[in-house]
């Protein structure tokens, strides 16, 4: 087990938004052990023997291939990573599991999707919400690949709304089973899973209640199973409706309390959002990778097109999302791992050190979830589009990696949902006094009506003029957010719209963020000179994150605030997001594509 390095005072989710962060406090990939190392590339190595030279036969719906591949991950211990030793796992901490899940997800979104939903949704609810004689029984065969899990929540009437759930569990007559009868749909891994996790509701109850119901081919046990469904993406990702009719189940296998079911729910996806989100990194780095080489290859004009600034705008857009992306991800991990090692230290079991951690880190799992998901997508969009023709040929890995990336914004919880529940979330906090939301949005409400100081910044320091354009972010965040809770209270809610505006401003804080410590930590230990096309990432995305809070505080601005509380809003937001000396943007993008064209990869 991974143990925190030293016993400062860690924060508590959502507060990156109210706190000054230093970067020498941030994890950084650049700060992975010898031991990180090792297991990030025999993953790579695994998944470039075994994944990337048989797209094709994924792209064929070769279901046996994914079965296949994911028990030789078990044979490897991947699928044991986050499971205790005394349950058959490699019991490593939180920052070690999301480094497999990203590398082993990259090369094929079947596999990823294979792997999530088995590691995450398929062996967790278990793992957290079991008592023991059901963690013994299950978790050591689960995290061998032994067996196999999957998830069985969705149904035809019950998507975001899971709790809305029609599957019914009776009591049998002697009081010893239940009997679940009911359909689920879009199950991951349903072709070839042997537990199912199942929720379904108990005479009228309120609340779901989940279930761990076996399956053998041999004993059905009144499981059936719908066509292998026609996707767009995915394709080798076992993904069908599962019918169960009179399917009996012991009361043993009850998972946690009667009624507690949507709560299994709910903690599961916070884990599996922030996974999602890894998953989304190393696809982006092979798409990068594939259209560098590309760029470099494809001659046009005599030209190699890597020299065309059109190019080379994209091939940096591309690499800033992948550098950023992964700054956000293994910042919030090692929060997270922090988090659950003080907590095991004091004295918690595992399992309530891990369930308390990420509801608590549940802000940041759907930042990340919704920020990343769109960023592999744009990249593969972009990789289509540096390719041309070939792109769009399924000859080459550019499409299939396209389809393969829409369904990160719609699994773990739609990015519409995740983006209203992290402002939510946060708002929920502040009421219970978790986050300190109140004295910093009065303080800029003050700042709002007072004098602006005429005091010119001293920004020649490296990132001096970046960090407080951050701290400017934030405030846009506190000006939008906390007017429409004055202006709404309980039924801001209700106002959808208002809500994602200000969510994009939470997520670009966040994000941006993310990728200037990243970048000014690593400039302190390696030197200016070595990470220049780094710094260089890190402006180009916060150039990119100021826009973006500009347009969505303008829509939310517009969308409650009118006459002079408006005027003073805006006046506000254009002081917020003023650079004092605007980033050359073309000369950040050209310093990265030179980079990238130069190694002929992605190689940060």
């Amino acid at each position: 087990m991974e143990t925190t390095e030293n016993k400062k005072e860690l924060l508590r989710g959502g507060q990156f938004l109210v706190k000054e962060i230093k970067a020498e406090d941030v994890f950084t990939p650049e700060d992975f052990n010898e031991e990180q190392k090792m297991m990030r590339d025999s993953v790579k190595e695994f998944v470039d023997r075994e994944v990337w030279p048989k797209k094709e036969e994924f792209e064929k719906k070769n279901y046996a291939l994914t079965e296949e591949v994911m028990t030789k991950a078990g044979e490897l211990g991947f699928l044991g990573v986050a499971v205790p030793e005394k349950y058959d796992g490699l019991g490593m901490g939180f920052v070690s599991t999301m480094l497999v899940c990203d590398y082993i997800s990259g090369a094929s979104g079947s596999i990823a999707t294979a792997f999530g939903a088995h590691t995450g949704i398929g062996t967790l609810p278990i793992l957290l919400y079991g008592n023991e004689e059901q963690r013994k029984k299950y978790i050591p065969k689960l995290a061998t690949g032994e067996w196999f899990g999957a998830y069985c929540l969705t149904e035809p009437g019950a998507g975001s709304d899971a709790n809305s759930g029609k599957t019914k569990a009776e009591l049998t007559e002697d009081g010893k089973s239940y009997k679940i009868n009911g359909q689920k749909m879009w199950i991951s891994n349903a072709g070839f899973a042997s537990v199912f996790i199942v929720f379904a509701r108990i005479q009228d109850d309120k609340n779901i209640t989940g279930f761990i119901v076996e399956y053998d081919k041999e004993n059905p046990n009144g499981i059936t199973f719908g066509e292998e469904e026609k996707k767009l993406g995915i394709h080798a990702s076992s993904t069908r409706q599962v019918f169960f009719n009179d399917t009996v189940v012991s009361t043993e296998n009850m998972l946690s309390e009667r009624g507690n079911g949507f709560k299994i729910a709910m903690n599961a996806l916070n884990v599996g959002r922030i996974k999602l989100a890894a998953a989304s990194l190393e696809a982006q780095r092979r798409v990068t990778d594939v259209a560098v080489k590309y760029a470099n290859d494809r001659v046009q004009f005599k030209t190699p097109i890597a020299k065309f600034g059109a190019i080379k705008s994209k091939l940096a857009e591309m690499a800033t999302s992948a550098y950023v992306g992964e700054a956000a991800c293994y910042r919030a991990a090692k929060n997270i791992d922090d988090r659950i090692n003080l907590r095991l230290e004091a004295g918690e079991s595992h399992s309530d050190a891990e369930l308390k951690t990420f509801e608590e880190y549940a802000i940041e799992c759907s930042i990340l979830k919704v920020a990343c998901s769109e960023d592999v997508q744009n990249c593969s969009d972009e990789g289509i589009q540096v390719l041309g023709g070939m792109g769009f040929s399924a000859d080459t890995p550019m499409e299939s990696a396209w389809r393969d990336a829409r369904i990160a914004r719609i699994y773990e919880g739609t990015n519409e949902i995740n983006r209203m529940l992290a402002v939510g979330m946060l708002i929920k906090k502040a009421m219970k006094g978790h986050v300190d939301l109140l004295g910093p949005a009065q303080a800029v409400g003050e700042e709002l009506t007072g004098i602006p100081s005429m005091d010119k910044p001293d920004f020649n320091e490296l990132f001096a003029e970046e960090k407080e354009m951050i701290k400017k972010l934030k405030k846009v965040f506190l000006m939008v957010a906390g007017s429409a809770v004055q202006k709404f209270g309980q039924d801001l809610e209700e106002h959808q719209q208002l809500l994602l505006a200000a969510s994009d401003i939470l997520i670009e804080a966040y994000m941006a963020e993310s990728g200037i410590l990243r970048a000014e930590k690593n400039v302190k230990r390696f030197g200016e000179d070595a990470q220049k096309e780094q710094i260089a990432m890190a402006k180009l995305y916060l150039y990119h994150a100021v826009d973006t809070v500009n347009q969505k505080a303008k829509e939310g601005i517009a969308s409650f605030a009118e006459g002079d509380e408006q005027r003073m809003m805006l006046m506000g937001l254009k002081r917020f997001t003023k650079y004092d000396r605007m980033p050359n943007v073309v000369e950040l993008r050209n310093t990265i594509a030179e980079k990238l064209t130069s190694e002929n990869k992605y190689c940060f």
